[in-house]
């Protein structure tokens, strides 16, 4: 095996403005280039889920080092918490609404 593939979703909360979600692929493609031994295949806004508005992000990490793999995915998955912390987009989870009737 000489590269690995990564695809992963994120997911970003439904109040987030259009303007930051254009934004997302620049920031994924960024995160990624900027990573030795990466190279970028594409960020997409793929799907409406049930909580969140999801971007898929594949990219390849060229090397067949487990360590080098896991170090780069880390790498990666950090510069774009910063840069949606510095853009303040939000990542979104789970929840869920009660209301109750007095």
């Amino acid at each position: 095996m000489e590269k690995r593939r990564i695809a992963f979703d994120i997911g970003v909360t439904y109040n987030t403005p259009v303007k930051k979600l254009k934004l997302i692929p620049g920031i994924a493609k960024k995160a990624i280039t900027s990573t030795k031994n990466c190279s970028f295949d594409r960020t997409h806004f793929n799907k409406f889920g049930d909580f969140s508005m999801n971007f898929e992000v594949v990219y390849y990490v060229n090397t067949s080092d487990y360590n080098e793999y896991m170090d780069a995915q880390q790498e990666i998955n950090l510069k774009i918490t910063e840069e949606f912390e510095k853009q303040k987009i939000e990542f979104a989870y789970p929840t869920q609404t009660v209301y109750v009737k007095k």
